[in-house]
């Protein structure tokens, strides 16, 4: 009886991508609507790190998991879905009240704080998910192209160098973020007395 209910566990974060993966894709899409209620106003978020935060989620979900059906089975998928999710989740619920005048000072809290421990996983998991593919991008070919005049593009290549992007965006987006937590929360160092 054991062994089935941890069978199932395991069966079911393999399947997470088969699942849901049509309303994640659905969802994130939609989500690039977030970058037009910034530019027009409707929300007061700084348009750079969200750009950044969307297009790497786009760019793992759309381009390194669905691509690669390989890929969609591994217990990385589930992981980034649950990360995703539950960010989302607060965000967007914080972001919607916000908009419409209503405030709470715990769901303000957490909107401004549980992504310090999550966000860093989220990219961690982006790029095992990217660590994962590459063997069947090498392998299949997906992406690689041959241009005239004997150049071609090794997608496998192209990943590497946004790997090592993904990282530099966290840094930025990260920072970014803190800043904001602390201008939205009144969280200031304390000063030291002199005496």
């Amino acid at each position: 009886m054991t062994v089935r209910f941890f069978s199932f566990g395991k069966d079911s974060m393999v399947d997470t991508f088969y699942a849901i993966g049509l309303v994640m894709r659905l969802c994130q899409s939609v989500s690039l609507l977030e970058l037009l209620h910034i530019y027009v106003g409707i929300e007061s978020n700084h348009l750079l790190p969200r750009f950044l935060q969307l297009t790497e989620r786009i760019i793992i979900l759309f381009v390194v998991i669905t691509s690669q059906e390989e890929v969609q089975g591994k217990y990385v998928v589930c992981v980034l879905f649950i990360f995703w999710n539950l960010l989302d989740m607060v965000r967007y619920t914080y972001s919607m009240l916000s908009v419409i005048g209503i405030s709470y000072a715990v769901l303000t809290w957490l909107s401004q704080t549980l992504w310090m421990p999550i966000y860093p996983l989220c990219v961690l998991a982006e790029a095992f998910a990217i660590y994962q593919s590459l063997p069947y991008f090498e392998s299949f070919g997906t992406y690689s192209t041959k241009l005239p005049f004997d150049l071609s593009i090794y997608f496998p290549y192209v990943l590497k160098i946004y790997l090592m992007m993904l990282f530099i965006g966290m840094y930025f987006t990260y920072s970014h973020l803190y800043s904001e937590r602390r201008d939205i929360l009144g969280i200031f160092p304390i000063k030291k007395k002199k005496m």
